[in-house]
């Protein structure tokens, strides 16, 4: 029997191409989702960053709330300050006869400090160990009005200290009460004095900038919390500006509009391009005010040490030195170097302005760090910087003949250097001489700070600052400490060393040692 025949079977059609309308169609399917899918990241990504910007914007406008009335408050005090110590000085030049009073007057505010400091203490509030403790920081609202009032009669009895030690005392105080009221924490309380402390240095000295600066360089040397920048450059803005509209309300002129007007700068001493043989030359004066700013900050430590042997109750101390500073006035038969030193009692005296003119004054710069280290080594109330640029500028002043270099341009540079080595802030001092002097000459101006600044080595007037960066570089350092420790450090190195050689000498009993 035949197999039965298996049925045929046909092929599947094959699938007919798509035609070119389908792929097309496809095609633009396709990119449509994937347009549209881009177009969503995009969109989440923005809605994110515009989330981010909101929330950045409005952190923003609550510290510019908090901050605006610290820095109009600062503006505002600092004017004040600044016009009071105009009168007052104004007035000891025609009533010589009150610098007998120094002593005395010195005693009355030692005494006040102590009565108050004591009862703030008997009721727990000691400040707070914090690297903001000479700017303020744990002090009480009060003490804000007593360094207006210790600086006023420091000024008005003839006492040579600075006015900017004040500013700043008073502006951390205000800063450190507001964040009190505000309940902050440590980082916002660090960051609200920061900004206060720029605040009081951009009004006094009317340089918004260099006040910027000088609050983000001054707490540590060789580094720079750009954290606070910010903060620092609205504050110091806003106090200026503030400063600068209550200066011209009440007719005074600050030191930056008081040095505009004077007769030097009608003179050609702008330097548009740095010359090799001037920037050398600069360079040379750059050493000495690198060493005399190291004279004076390690000098104004001996001299409260050598008070402290001389004299061992702390309020007595003031009258010491005011005896001293009348003995000095005797000896040099000038009463030129009291005071802030701005101007001069004499038309010609030695002074800030007079140091820029054609007159050459080759000892003032000396008279002035003795007058100096006498009124603060003894305790007299006020502050450190001012006294540097009469320093700097009247060194810059007598070395100019000896260089050959322009006197305007020497005293401008020590005006700011020897402020850079004392306060181990090189960039503050530079941008501020070009915000009081003019930018023509910042490279003059750079070399100068930079060069005092190296030479001046770890030492400064701000025992706080931390050494993060050495200014040259050897095995032994140690970054994080601070100038204080860094120095203490050093002497038990040095005093080990003597130790040494003393015990040398003794076992060689005095003969010479052979190697």
């Amino acid at each position: 029997m035949a197999a039965p025949h298996a049925p045929e079977t046909n092929p599947p059609p094959s699938p007919e191409p798509p035609s070119p309308t389908q792929t097309s169609a496809a095609a633009h399917q396709a990119s449509s989702m994937a347009v549209t899918t881009w177009l969503r990241w995009i969109g989440a990504g923005l809605s994110n960053d515009l989330k981010r910007s909101r929330h950045l914007v409005s952190r923003f406008a609550g510290w510019a709330l908090v901050l605006a009335p610290l820095a109009v408050a600062t503006g505002v005090l600092g004017a004040l300050f600044l016009q009071t110590l105009k009168c007052v000085t104004l007035w000891r030049f025609h009533h010589g006869w009150i610098l007998w009073g120094l002593p005395v007057a010195g005693v009355a505010v030692a005494l006040a400090y102590r009565f108050v400091t004591g009862l703030f203490q008997q009721r727990g509030r000691t400040g707070a160990p914090a690297p903001f403790k000479a700017f303020g920081d744990g002090a009480p609202l009060v003490m804000v009005p007593m360094a207006f009032g210790a600086a006023t009669i420091s000024h008005l009895f003839g006492a040579s200290v600075g006015r900017e030690g004040t500013a700043l005392q008073m502006a951390g105080g205000l800063a450190d009460g507001l964040a009190r009221l505000c309940r902050m924490d440590a980082r916002r309380r660090k960051l609200i004095i920061l900004s206060g402390v720029s605040a009081g240095f951009g009004a006094v000295f009317g340089t918004p900038v260099a006040g910027t600066l000088f609050g983000l360089e001054v707490t540590a040397l060789g580094e720079m919390g750009y954290g606070a920048l910010l903060p620092c450059a609205f504050t110091a803005l806003v106090a200026d500006q503030t400063c600068r509209v209550t200066s011209a309300y009440i007719g005074f002129e600050r030191l930056d509009g008081h040095m505009s007007f004077q007769p030097f700068y009608s003179g050609h001493w702008a330097f548009t391009g740095p010359d090799p043989w001037l920037m050398a030359k600069v360079g040379v004066a750059g050493l000495a005010f690198g060493v005399v700013s190291r004279l004076y900050a390690g000098g104004i430590r001996q001299a409260r040490a050598l008070s402290a042997r001389l004299c061992a109750v702390q309020w007595l101390r003031p009258a010491l030195g005011g005896v001293a500073t009348l003995a000095l006035v005797w000896l040099c038969g000038s009463d030129d170097f009291l005071g802030l030193g701005i101007v001069a009692p004499q038309p010609h005296g030695a002074s800030v302005v007079n140091f820029f003119g054609q007159h050459h004054y080759a000892w003032a710069w000396a008279w002035k760090l003795l007058f100096t280290l006498v009124a603060l080594g003894c305790g007299f109330r006020g502050g450190e910087v001012t006294p540097m640029f009469f320093i700097g500028a009247g060194l810059g002043n007598a070395l100019a003949p000896w260089l050959g270099a322009p006197t305007p341009l020497l005293a401008a540079a020590g005006f700011a250097a020897v402020f850079a080595g004392a306060a181990n802030t090189p960039l503050t001092c530079t941008v501020m001489a070009a915000e009081i002097f003019g930018s023509a000459n910042l490279a003059y101006y750079a070399m100068a700070c930079i060069i005092a600044y190296a030479v001046s080595g770890h030492d400064g007037l701000y025992g706080f600052q931390r050494v993060m960066t050495p200014k040259y570089w050897y095995e032994e350092f140690a970054a994080g400490l601070t100038v204080e420790e860094l120095r203490a450090r050093q002497q038990r190195a040095h005093h080990g060393l003597a130790r040494y050689g003393k015990a040398l000498l003794r076992h060689n009993k005095g003969r010479w040692i052979r190697f």
